[in-house]
């Protein structure tokens, strides 16, 4: 019972952090969209790289990128909320195993958000880590960290 809760405890801390991120990108969507603006445009990455035409500098791909980064934050955040709300309907029962499944299907979208999204493609596509304003690499790295604990 005890491992249980735990395993409960555990997908709807997940389940908070990925409504709360969604909330403050919503909430302060300017802000946060500035941000990933300047991650896509390359605008503050060293002035000798050779990595610029990768940029993406139209607007409403920008705008889309954005959109699709919370999107998926919020479909994780509900996969994981009813994930955490099923697996304490089985608590006591011999269906907690399959109870996990939809857990398992919230924690599976959240952490390659961070991974591929941020790590990766923020990170590495888009020449993140050369800048000195617009880096992130440290909270993206954060974020990744706190999505792998289930």
């Amino acid at each position: 019972m005890t491992i249980r809760l735990c395993k409960i405890s555990l997908v709807a801390a997940l389940a908070s952090f990925f409504t709360l991120v969604a909330f403050g990108n919503v909430t302060d969507y300017v802000t946060n969209e500035e941000f990933l603006r300047h991650v896509f445009s390359m605008d503050t990455i060293f002035e000798t790289s050779n990595l610029r035409w990768r940029a993406i500098t139209n607007p409403t791909l920008q705008t889309g990128g954005y959109w699709l980064i919370i999107a998926t934050q919020i479909i994780a955040a509900a996969v994981l909320w009813t994930g955490s709300i099923r697996l304490l309907g089985k608590l006591n029962s011999n269906g907690f195993d399959r109870a996990k499944r939809i857990a398992a299907a919230g924690l599976t979208l959240g952490f390659p958000l961070y991974a591929v999204g941020f790590i990766v493609i923020g990170g590495e596509w888009f020449a993140r880590w050369q800048s000195q304003t617009w880096n992130g690499q440290q909270k993206a790295f954060d974020f990744l960290a706190i999505s792998a604990l289930p």
